[in-house]
């Protein structure tokens, strides 16, 4: 079911004060129903059982928390539905051969990154790509074990605290996306790509007091639906012997459902400049472009190399990386307790923070026969900032025809 979640009522033990109150005042929370992932993840944050003090100031580190972790993931299904909706097939017309459309290049070209060269003329294509994605990791942090804190109180002056709330969150993926691509001119081709994305979430937390470990809440939901559409137009500028030039231009339409965390409900534009050199056995190519419109001030950049042992396989090699200058990071603040002398309270919240973000790809295109393409690749986060995955993998079915 879209937008669909199931909870369980934090537990009471009356042998406790502190947590007894503190759940007395979670049960509105715990019976009210989330309609959604976004709500469903703030539940999570912020129906807290430690006796802060400071109800105020837990609302709002909860709630910075919550919409950090949505942006988050934003950003990476942002990034990460696709490879290159552009076509793995380039041909040119051959002034030789009375203008008869060949092959420009051996190359069947990289996967995230973009390369000079155009598909063609008259030349159509149409894919279906698939990637998986389980979110393991937040700012280096592990989400799965159960050791990421949200809350926590500590004696003054000890380094470990007496009593600790820690959340388990299991994040992933599934997105399929169909995309086309048309050369209008030997220069200019334009494409479009819509994604399909079904995303989880399960997750509880669990109340630890002096070694004693407390059920707090559990919580699942699960969306499926259109993402953002994405659009790209393709210039080549200048291509001669084996090297060329080219801009494109490419934007996100908001058309997934924001509270479900499948867009992010705003237009973002990005130009790009390509550069390309193609050999007989290798080619390489890098991309750089900035992006209007996006949560932050961002620079994205590619870069790849492909080999090609013969006509119809060709290794890829990629790495794609992007700034973020005005991203957040998860951190954890201590204060001391408004009224418990001798106590402080840590809470988990986030700050601003520019990041990088890079992430290595590596796989295969092969022609399967006439003008199908088959590519499988995985990806791998080189750096720990956002939420990060293990491994990504990909498979992708590509048909071209025209000329």
């Amino acid at each position: 079911m879209c937008g669909k979640s199931r909870k369980g009522r934090p537990a009471p033990n009356a042998s406790r004060i502190v947590c007894l109150v503190c759940i007395l005042l979670a049960v509105p929370c715990a019976n009210a129903r989330a309609q959604s992932i976004r709500d469903t993840l703030s539940f999570l944050l912020t129906n807290r059982s430690i006796a802060t003090g400071d109800f105020a100031g837990d609302e709002q580190a909860a709630q910075i928390t919550s919409d950090t972790i949505s942006s988050f993931l934003l950003t990476e299904l942002g990034s990460l539905p696709v490879s290159s909706s552009a076509s793995g097939f380039s041909y040119e017309m051959d002034p030789g051969l009375g203008g008869v459309p060949t092959r420009a290049t051996a190359s069947f070209g990289p996967f995230f990154s973009e390369r000079a060269l155009t598909s063609g003329a008259r030349h159509f294509s149409f894919a279906t790509t698939f990637q998986y994605a389980r979110f393991d990791r937040i700012d280096g942090r592990q989400l799965g074990n159960g050791t990421l804190v949200s809350t926590a109180s500590r004696l003054t002056g000890q380094a470990q605290p007496f009593d600790v709330e820690t959340l388990t969150l299991r994040l992933s993926t599934a997105t399929t996306t169909f995309s086309a691509t048309a050369g209008l001119t030997d220069r200019l081709d334009v494409s479009a790509a819509v994604p399909v994305a079904f995303l989880t979430l399960d997750g509880h937390r669990v109340d630890t007091l002096r070694g004693t470990s407390t059920p707090q809440a559990t919580a699942s939901a699960s969306s499926s639906g259109l993402g953002d559409v994405a659009w790209r137009a393709k210039y080549n500028l200048w291509h001669q012997s084996n090297t060329a030039f080219a801009v494109v231009a490419e934007g996100r339409l908001p058309t997934g459902r924001t509270e479900d965390l499948l867009g992010a409900g705003r237009y973002t534009f990005r130009p790009r400049f390509v550069a390309s050199y193609d050999g007989n056995r290798v080619t390489m190519n890098g991309d750089a472009g900035y992006v209007f419109g996006s949560f932050s001030e961002e620079f994205d950049y590619g870069m790849g190399m492909t080999g090609m042992p013969n006509s119809r396989v060709t290794i890829v090699g990629e790495l794609v990386g992007r700034r973020l200058a005005d991203a957040a990071r998860l951190t954890e603040i201590a204060a001391p307790h408004p009224r418990l002398v001798g106590v402080e309270t840590i809470r988990l919240t986030a700050t601003p923070h520019s990041t990088n973000r890079v992430i290595a790809v590596a796989g295969i295109k092969y022609n399967v026969a006439a003008a199908w393409l088959m590519t499988a690749n995985v990806s791998h986060f080189l750096t720990d900032a956002g939420l990060t995955a293990g491994w990504i993998p990909a498979v992708s079915l590509e048909y071209s025809f025209g000329g």
